[in-house]
């Protein structure tokens, strides 16, 4: 047995030597490899550093010989830049800059995964390869993955004596093109990242790129084609960078020079009409009427004032990110909100803070705990018995700190630490001025505040069972305090006085005094009314009760199970009451009548959007399953139905008789636009459906899916019968958007990394391979976010996702666009220039997912993400101030204008901002306001000008304008869109 283990043994050990021999020699020619590697890498290093010395040398020379020429726009250090190419100069600039396309084309080539292995050259033959691979930049484009991010994407310059960084930027190109070669290289990440750390450390990338520090840059060149690129495309084009992927645009014909297109603002700017929605499903005691008949809650960045009367709203545009809480002053005028932080497009953090504003001028009046508070505000309320002189605030840190402050002079007065569990509640006593009340997970609170001090004292369940959560606070007449818990119990709370001390006086002590089974399952909220009565409201049974002044239940009423349970309660006129529901209602109604819905949104990420083609109506689809039908002149739900799944996207049928909507999961519904009527249903694939579009005839749609395909479907009987007629197969990620030529021929389609195809549709859903064919076609539509017509939109630094939709008006004038940073952009149409000029609008806290004109173009509709509003801007043009004027108005001091519903207040009678938001408060003087507001005043009614200074109320304090001086004029506008508001909202007498 040991013999015939030893010869086992043998038998293994000669296999293993076997092995190892193998590996060695495999190690042996890895090690080899890399030295080689090394050695090239030093030498490009070497050849680096020696061209950048004789380039600055050489730009020097030339910049003292000749002036600088030529556009200074196009020249700016910035991650876009574009390089003229094809003119009419020396042989020698021709010859560079086709360099400099093959050069780019093969640095695009090297950021890629190593998905083709090339065979290995020595160092000596990389010029040689480096032309070869020139030729196949098409093929690169249409088979690499999705893009990998790289640490700095490098620009490339021909050297001219406009640009003193053009010679060394298009010499660390060169160097960089060594990567190709080598198949390791490819899947060497860390080669290639030092490689970039090196050339970004010299002194002249700070010359090329503004923002040297970005990983991502979007970098632009033009040029003409070479001829020996793939399928002898020729033509003049646009070539952008975005995170090392190439994105190549053709230019039309009818542009003869490129660099005579100016992109400027367009006339055109957005005014908010009117807000969707409502955030009830995570928040609570947000509704409240006020003496105005408006009530008062909100949504996303907007605290709307909505009088259901009348049918208006107003809307204050304060906040930088998600409103969550929200207090009334005594006086019904004055209003607090607490924000949640943020964080801006630049990564700069939006800080959580209280905004005390005015409800009738929409105001500020005063901007509390920027740098105190964490994460964000989680509750705050005036004080009473001092006539809301003080404000107390709950945060969200892990301590839930207390603050109480005297908002009026913005000074801190107490600070404390009040528990590690969850708050709920925070209330000012309202007799006893010195006593607080907060509740929450399994607590109860009362806060003796004395000058700068808090004291607390627990309250003690004793007999009583200690609930999970105590849920809301109210007060009786006598000063008992009432609490509403998960339990469904009320419990009053009684001041006792406990014998004096030696030292000390009688002190109060809360306690139980009584107990009242009031709901199934929790009391959510308690609302004590002005006849002293109370109304409690039930979480799991839904129920509204009334309680007399012994708390007696003398009234109920449940609410429709449809609406959700019950966030919040409030007193409405004469024997009405307010409810905001879990599922984003808010509800008018009298425990005689019942109720009417007076506000109503979606209840999960919001996605899909269509408008309609002729009349005024606009349809949304999201993932709570809903489809809601709007009505964009009332303001109202047409119509609402309840999907199988998750909806994501949807266009209408030409004929506006039917609309399709694409889901989650590859099905597809057409619904009757009328009786929302199920019409058919169809599935492609088993993934998620991004875009439906009919043609301009609505003979067929195309049906992009994130299975990398679109599907062709011939459409008849007005929309209602539907055969597939093929499928577009070559885009190498998902299908984001698609639009259709005017005869139905060609659909130009971008996918999730960045390809820009272009399909025949008669000739069986065939790739066109000649792009520059498609160069000429005049779309139906325009939704591709990537495109000749409309790279101008993109953002510095932007990394290929910031910009979720992008629409062209009916009458081809400006672009909407929707981006990652909660913002709605208007730019002029086309925008064929990098880093055009913009308005910019401010109400989302998502990202937005969509816009869409309707019909007229009188109106923009845009939708948020995770905020779940659905947003109607006014489409107006505005009266053009001269250039001074506006100068003027952006570098002005800016104050807060008041403006009554009258719109007769003096902005001299208010008060002024603090000092720290002076610079980011962006409304403008009286002189230029009422210049344009007189210019206006025979156009615009002054119920406009009341809703424009809401948004001119908006006021971004994370967003100072800091820009170059070149672009100040542009970008200040892009930053200040609030502010060219405000000027609309001055008073006029």
């Amino acid at each position: 047995m040991d013999g015939f283990a030893g010869s086992l043994d043998d038998s293994i050990s000669a296999a293993s030597t076997s092995d190892v021999q193998d590996r060695l020699s495999a190690l042996e020619l890895r090690v080899q490899q890399q030295e080689d590697e090394i050695t090239v890498l030093k030498a490009a290093l070497a050849d680096v550093l020696r061209r950048l010395a004789i380039s600055e040398d050489h730009v020097a020379s030339v910049r003292k010989s000749a002036p600088s020429k030529g556009q200074p726009s196009l020249r700016e250090a910035i991650s876009m830049s574009c390089i003229t190419n094809g003119s009419t100069g020396s042989r020698k600039t021709s010859h560079s800059s086709s360099v400099s396309v093959a050069r780019k084309e093969t640095l695009s080539s090297a950021a890629k995964s190593g998905t083709e292995k090339k065979k290995e050259k020595p160092p000596g033959q990389k010029e040689k390869k480096e032309d070869s691979h020139s030729n196949d930049q098409s093929a690169q484009t249409q088979a690499s993955p999705s893009p990998q991010p790289s640490s700095q994407t490098l620009q490339t310059h021909r050297q001219t004596p406009e640009s003193k960084s053009s010679a060394p930027a298009k010499s660390i190109k060169k160097s960089l093109t060594v990567e190709k070669p080598h198949s390791a290289w490819e899947s060497s990440d860390d080669s290639r990242n030092k490689l970039m750390r090196v050339a970004s450390t010299s002194k002249l990338i700070s010359k090329v790129a503004k923002n040297a520090d970005k990983h991502k840059d979007v970098i632009v060149s033009q040029a003409k084609m070479s001829t020996r690129e793939k399928n002898s495309q020729e033509g003049e084009y646009i070539k952008m960078f975005m995170r090392g992927r190439p994105i190549t645009m053709f230019i039309p014909s009818d542009v003869e020079n490129y660099d005579d297109i100016r992109t400027e603002l367009p006339p055109e700017k957005l005014k908010l009409e009117w807000v969707y929605g409502y955030r009830g499903r995570d928040c609570r005691a947000n509704v409240y009427l006020l003496p105005t008949g408006e009530i008062v809650y909100f949504i996303a960045s907007v605290v709307v004032l909505f009088n259901y009367e009348e049918r208006t709203q107003r809307h204050y545009l304060g906040h930088t990110d998600c409103v969550k809480c929200l207090a009334v002053h005594p006086d019904k005028i004055r209003i607090a909100t607490g924000q949640l932080a943020g964080v801006d497009k630049d990564g700069r953090p939006l800080q959580p803070h209280v905004r005390v504003w005015d409800s009738v001028s929409l105001a500020t009046l005063q901007v509390i705990g920027l740098g105190t508070f964490e994460r964000g505000v989680g509750c705050l309320d005036f004080s009473k018995a001092d006539s809301g002189t003080h404000l107390c605030v709950i945060d969200d840190s892990n301590e839930h700190m207390l603050t109480v402050w005297d908002w009026q002079r913005k000074s801190k007065i107490a600070e404390i630490k009040t528990t590690n569990e969850v708050v709920l509640a925070v209330e000012f006593h309202p007799t006893d001025a010195n006593t607080i009340i907060t509740c929450g997970k399994s607590h109860i609170f009362f806060w003796t505040w004395s000058g700068n001090s808090l004291s607390r004292k627990q309250g003690i369940f004793g007999k009583y069972e200690k609930p999970k959560f105590v849920q809301c606070l109210a007060f009786l007449g006598n000063g008992d305090v009432l609490t509403g818990d998960s339990g469904g119990i009320i419990l009053i709370w009684g001041k006792t006085t406990v014998e004096a001390t030696p030292g000390k006086g009688a002190k109060g002590v809360y306690q139980i005094s009584r107990q009242i089974k009031a709901h199934d399952g929790s009391v959510f909220t308690l609302c004590q009314m002005r006849n002293g009565m109370l109304l409690t409201g039930g979480g799991k049974d839904r129920k509204i009760i009334l309680w007399d002044h012994d708390l007696n239940p003398e009234r109920e009423i449940e609410v429709p199970d449809q609406y959700g349970t019950i966030r919040a309660v409030a007193e409405g006129k004469a024997d009405q009451f307010l409810v905001g529901t879990s599922r984003n209602f808010v509800l008018r109604g009298t425990f005689n009548d019942g109720f009417i819905v007076e506000v109503q949104g979606h209840t999960d990420e919001l996605w899909g959007l269509a408008s309609h083609p002729f009349k005024d109506l606009f349809l949304t689809c999201a993932q709570d399953r809903q489809v809601c039908m709007w009505n964009s002149v009332d303001h109202t739900l047409e119509w609402t139905r309840l999907l199988d799944e998750p909806g994501h996207c949807a266009d209408f049928h030409p004929s506006g008789a039917v609309v399709a909507i694409g889901t989650h999961s590859g099905r597809w519904f057409v619904l009757d636009a009328e009786t929302r009527d199920l019409v058919s249903i169809h599935t492609d694939g088993n993934e998620q459906l991004s875009v439906m579009r009919y043609s301009v005839d609505g003979t067929l749609l195309a049906v992009g899916s994130h299975d990398n395909f679109i599907y062709l479907y011939v459409v008849t009987e007005n929309g209602r019968k539907y055969s597939r007629y093929g499928k577009c197969t070559g885009h190498s990620s998902y299908i984001t958007h698609l639009d259709w030529s005017p005869d139905n021929k060609y659909i130009m389609s971008n996918s999730g990394d960045y390809e820009i195809l272009y399909w025949d549709i008669p000739s069986g859903c065939k790739l066109i391979r000649n792009r520059s064919d498609c160069k000429d076609i005049d779309w139906t539509t325009y939704t591709c976010v990537l495109g000749f017509q409309v790279f101008g939109v993109w953002p510095e630094g932007s990394d290929g996702t910031d910009i979720n939709a992008l629409v062209r008006s009916h009458n081809r004038k400006v672009i909407a666009v929707a981006d990652d940073f909660c913002k709605v952009h208007l730019f002029q149409y086309p925008c064929s220039k990098p880093k055009a000029p913009s308005h910019k609008y401010s109400a989302h806290s998502s990202h937005v997912t969509n816009v869409s004109f309707t019909h007229s173009d009188g109106h923009l509709i845009s939708t948020g993400g995770k905020d779940m509003s659905i947003i109607q801007w006014k489409l107006v043009e505005k009266v053009t101030l001269p250039p001074n004027d506006i100068v003027l108005d952006i570098g002005a001091t800016k104050v807060p204008i008041p403006a009554s519903e009258n719109a007769v207040q003096s902005p001299a009678h208010l008060p002024q901002p603090f000092n720290e938001m002076n610079q980011n408060e962006s409304v403008t003087g009286s002189s230029p306001a009422s210049l344009e507001s007189n210019l206006e005043q025979s156009a615009e009614h002054s119920e406009e000008q009341s809703e424009e200074h809401s948004e001119g109320s908006s006021l971004d304090p994370a967003e100072p304008s800091y820009e170059e001086p070149s672009n100040e004029l542009s970008e200040e506008h892009s930053e200040s869109t609030l502010t060219e508001e405000q000027q609309d909202n001055s008073p006029v007498s």
